[in-house]
């Protein structure tokens, strides 16, 4: 069974610092370009960050570029956010993910298909 578990959010004031951690089983985790995505109240998802299958290649997002760093650990199935200088729009609801970076738009997309995504974890910035 393919299960993703996101951890690691949490409250932290402006410009504080949070790392986001995602677990996968039940797929072969170093096949997949993974990536994470917010979702903010009323607000659509929105892809932030996606790392190649090697880890060799990241892309951000405008709006968290130079102060989120994406990482992955293929032996333990494990993505990562490390998230500085956090501000009140940060504040969303994260998710990891299968992802891809399209180069048209220069956006981070979801991969078509992926029906497994996890709880995620909370992040609130207050100001």
């Amino acid at each position: 069974q393919v299960q993703v578990v996101e951890s690691g959010g949490g409250l932290v004031q402006t410009g504080g610092s949070l790392r986001l951690s995602c677990t996968g089983s039940g797929l072969t985790f170093d096949g997949y370009t993974m990536g994470w995505f917010r979702q903010a109240p009323g607000k659509e998802r929105e892809g932030v960050s996606c790392i190649s299958q090697s880890g060799t290649n990241t892309y951000y997002s405008d709006s968290v570029k130079g102060r989120f760093t994406i990482s992955r650990d293929n032996p333990k199935s494990t993505l990562s956010l490390q998230m500085n200088s956090l501000k009140p729009e940060d504040t969303a609801m994260y998710y990891c993910a299968p992802c891809y970076y399209d180069t048209w738009t220069a956006t981070i997309r979801g991969r078509q298909g992926w029906s497994y995504w996890g709880q995620g974890t909370q992040v609130t910035v207050s100001s």
